[in-house]
């Protein structure tokens, strides 16, 4: 459940979670990554006054977002190169929001602990993540792909009516 402070709380799902240096661990069945690492991103509620949020509703609205995510990245600690690929996953996430729902949706990002999140949440379905890289000759299917190499853990969480993919990289 999201509360006015901007927290999220409540019903979740832990299932759908990859961790960066398990890409080349097959899942274990049903597509889930191993679950041998503590649950830092889904235990983890989003502290409203450290989080800046930003929302996006048209394709023209992800290169300010991109923009948005950089600073804030790059604000908080998170090296250049780094920041580089927060940035294109967060834009993958977007993009994929576009997409496949309506009502576009909003990111929120913060630092805590050492830790940089970001949030992309959106009214979409929840994703499935520990999925292997399409071939090469496939026309689409690697926004979650990439998102699952480029970021330390990833996980998504529901709530109601709403869908959270949560990032997690190592300041």
């Amino acid at each position: 459940m999201l509360l006015p402070d901007g927290a999220l709380r409540g019903s979740h799902v832990h299932g759908t979670r990859a961790y960066r240096g398990d890409i080349h661990r097959p899942p274990a069945p049903g597509g889930l990554m191993p679950a041998e690492r503590p649950e830092t991103v889904t235990e983890q509620s989003v502290p409203a006054h450290l989080a800046d949020t930003m929302s996006y509703r048209v394709a023209t609205d992800v290169r300010a977002l991109r923009g948005f995510v950089s600073a804030g990245a790059l604000a908080r600690g998170l090296p250049p190169d780094r920041v580089e690929l927060l940035t294109l996953a967060i834009s993958e996430l977007a993009t994929n929001t576009l997409q496949h729902t309506t009502g576009g949706g909003r990111v929120r990002i913060w630092a805590e602990s050492g830790q940089l999140f970001c949030d992309v949440v959106d009214q979409g379905p929840t994703r499935a993540f520990g999925r292997d890289m399409p071939a090469v000759d496939a026309i689409r299917g690697r926004g979650l792909a990439i998102v699952e190499r480029v970021c330390d853990e990833v996980a998504v969480l529901t709530s109601l009516g709403e869908t959270v993919v949560r990032v997690r990289l190592s300041l």
